[in-house]
This record gives structure tokens, sequence and C-alpha cells, in this order.
């Protein structure tokens, strides 16, 4: 006869108990947040990070001076595009502007709730993008590749250049200096961009324009 235990369910310590009753928890009540009337469907967090995706949130503080930027660089009537940083067009939205116009191209289709604003984007078929998004037709593009690796950088390069009139802000390690230089002609700035949560990898900004972020 095999011993009953051989069979017995595992069973989670209480610690480990107590931890995920907290994190369902805390879920429950950000739902329950969303579902409220002063819900902020722009805010940072509102859509969570998904870390599978490589998704790190900016700080609220580096969102707000990273929007204020690409506003300014875009000129009144502007139109920027936001590729990889959702967190960047967030912010935008949250200011309402009526003097720029805004899209923002990502992979992670949960951002589709913002609607004719959101276009699918994978940076591993970078000009696979709609018809009507025409090249050169962006003030400005700000972009945060997903993968600090040359082969990400350069393929949402081919991106950003289709894109743009001119002007690149893009935000990815210092590790990549060289290659962004080389690929995007883009110059690293003093402003140091900081995330919700502490990234191993230290991060910078890069312009090919006079910004506001020296």
């Amino acid at each position: 006869k095999m011993d009953d235990d051989d069979d017995a369910i595992p069973q989670l310590s209480s610690h480990t108990l107590a931890a995920l009753q907290e994190f369902y928890l805390e879920q429950q009540q950000r739902e329950g947040m969303k579902t409220s009337q002063g819900f902020n469907q722009y805010s940072i967090g509102s859509i969570e990070e998904d870390w599978q995706l490589s998704q790190f949130w900016y700080s609220d503080e580096t969102a707000s001076c990273l929007a204020n930027e690409v506003v300014v660089a875009a000129g009144k009537g502007g139109r920027i595009a936001c590729v990889s940083a959702p967190s960047v067009y967030q912010k935008l939205k949250e200011q309402d502007g009526k003097d720029f116009s805004v899209c923002i191209l990502e992979y992670d289709r949960r951002f589709s709730v913002y609607g004719e604003e959101f276009i699918f984007y994978d940076y591993n078929h970078p000009l696979n993008l709609p018809e009507n998004l025409l090249p050169h037709s962006f003030d400005i593009v700000i972009a945060d590749p997903p993968y600090l690796s040359e082969e990400c950088l350069k393929k949402t390069a081919e991106t950003i250049k289709y894109l743009t009139k001119g002007k690149i802000l893009l935000c990815t390690g210092a590790i990549m200096e060289e290659q962004a230089a080389k690929h995007l002609g883009v110059k690293i700035c003093k402003f140091i961009p900081k995330h919700s949560r502490n990234l191993a990898n230290e991060f910078r900004c890069y312009v090919n324009y006079a910004s506001g972020l020296d």
C-alpha cells in the first residue's frame, strides 16, 4: 500500500497565504478605484507593468518632464508619436492639451482601450504600420525601445526615422550611448529619467535637437 502522504496536496505556509491575500486585496482595491467615478484612465499605473514585456513605467515626475519637453519641441498644433513609451502618452493625455495631437505605438494590446490613438507596433517589423501613418508626419518622436540590445534599437530606429520630420527623443540605457549615436545621431542629455521602480541599468535620454533636458 502506498503511503497516503505521497498524494498529499502541498500546503502553502501561513506567511505565503497572507502575502497572497494581501496581493489579491490590493488588486481588488485597484479595480475598485478604476470603477469609481474619480478614476483617471490615463494615470500612470492604470495599466500595470508587465515585466514579461519588459515594461517599466517612468516615475510621475519623469513622465511629466518628458511630456512637457515633447509638447514644447512639437510646437503649437504639433503631432507627437510615443513609440513604446506609454507612460509619456498617458501623461500627455492627462494634460488634455488642445495644442497638440498624439498617438501611441505599442505592442501591448491592453493600451487599445485608448481607441484610435493606439497603433499596434512590433519592433521586429519596424515599417509594418497603418497606411494612414504617413512618413515624416510627426513633429517629434519619443521612443523607449523595450530591450537594451543593438538589434532592438536598430529596428526601432527605422520606425523613428520613418515617422519623424526631424526631432527625436530617445530613452534607453546609458550603455546604449554609442549605438544611439550610430543609428539615430542623438546625443546624451544631462537629465536623468527615473522609473517608478528602481532599475538595475542606468537610464538616460538622448536627443538630436536643442532640448530643455540639459
